[in-house]
């Protein structure tokens, strides 16, 4: 049906930046709200930002002012731009998608595979 499909993970040094994007394959109509959320070991999975279908913006308190979602309608594609890196940043990042399939005429909702983002100090 759908995948999502995630990169941009790997390793930077503390104050680096990183951007995250993910996309879904597949036969779409269209998309609705887009979120990245984060799991660090030992910790539960948090979100740490979403977008909406008009663009409408949250953030976790943890990353207001380092961290940047955005969506570019045309790619069916949901980025997040990383600045200001903390250790306590490092985690899988996973990509979530509320998508309406060809056929169907409703929103289900989707998870990527993950990537991995270490910020050493």
């Amino acid at each position: 049906q759908v995948q999502l499909v995630e990169s941009g993970g790997g390793l930077v040094q503390a104050g680096g930046s990183l951007k995250l994007s993910c996309a879904p394959s597949g036969s779409t109509v269209s998309i609705g709200a887009m979120r990245w959320y984060r799991q660090a070991p030992g910790k539960q999975r948090e979100l740490v930002a979403i977008i909406g279908s008009g663009g409408s913006t949250n953030y976790a308190d943890s990353v207001k002012g380092r961290f940047t979602i955005s969506r570019d309608n045309a790619k069916n594609t949901v980025y997040l731009q990383m600045n200001s890196l903390k250790p306590e940043d490092t985690a899988v990042y996973y990509c979530n998608a509320d998508v309406m399939i060809y056929g169907s005429g409703s929103y289900r909702n989707y998870w990527a595979q993950g990537t991995q983002v270490t910020v050493s100090s």
